[in-house]
C-alpha cells in the first residue's frame, strides 16, 4: 500500500497474546494517540512480505518490535536502518517465521526501502502464551513513546520530519 510522502509510517509489530512479544503493538497504539493526524499507524503480526509491502511507496518509516539479543529486559535498541544493516543478533529470535532483520535486508536488495529506516527493538523478558507485558518491558515501551515522539518533529503545521 502506497503511503502519502508527507505523513510518516509508524508500524508496531508483534502478538497481543504472546507477553513481550505485544510491544511493538502496545508502543504503536500510544503514539496514535498522541500522533493523531500526523502519521499514520499500523499493527502487523510481522509477516515479512506484509512489511515489505506496507511501507512500499513510505520515504519515512518506523518500526518498533520486541527483540530477543540477550540484553537484559526492557533494553531497547534505536537501529537506523538507512545507515547500516540490522545486526541479526538483535532479533535473532524471532516469533515471526521470517525476522525484521532478514525482512529489512532483502527490501535493501529488492530496492523496495525507504528513504529513511528506524527500527525499536525493545528486549522482552517473557514471550510465553498470555496478556501483558513484564515490568520491565512496560516502562521500556513507554520510554519509546517518548523516544520516537521527539523523533519526528514539526517542520510547520503540514509537514513533518525524522530528527
Amino acid at each position: 500500500m502506497s503511503q502519502p510522502q508527507s505523513l510518516p509510517l509508524i508500524i508496531g509489530i508483534g502478538n497481543e497474546y504472546r507477553g513481550d512479544d505485544a510491544v511493538g503493538l502496545i508502543v504503536a497504539r500510544r503514539l496514535k494517540e498522541r500522533l493523531a493526524d500526523s502519521a499514520i499507524v499500523i499493527e502487523q503480526s510481522g509477516d515479512g512480505a506484509a512489511l515489505m509491502e506496507t511501507w512500499k511507496g513510505a520515504e519515512r518509516v518506523i518500526v518498533i518490535d520486541a527483540m530477543m539479543s540477550g540484553a537484559a529486559p526492557g533494553t531497547i535498541r534505536r537501529i537506523d536502518a538507512s545507515a547500516r544493516p540490522i545486526p541479526k543478533s538483535c532479533f535473532r529470535c524471532s516469533t515471526h517465521a521470517f525476522g525484521v532483520a532478514e525482512t529489512i535486508e532483502l527490501a535493501r536488495a529488492l530496492g523496495n526501502f525507504p528513504q529513511r529506516l528506524v527500527v525499536y527493538g525493545i528486549e522482552g523478558k517473557n514471550f510465553a502464551a498470555g496478556v501483558g507485558l513484564s515490568a520491565e518491558v512496560e516502562k521500556a515501551a513507554g520510554e519509546t513513546v517518548r523516544e520516537a515522539l521527539a523523533t519526528i518533529q514539526p517542520v510547520d503545521s503540514r509537514n513533518r520530519i525524522f530528527s
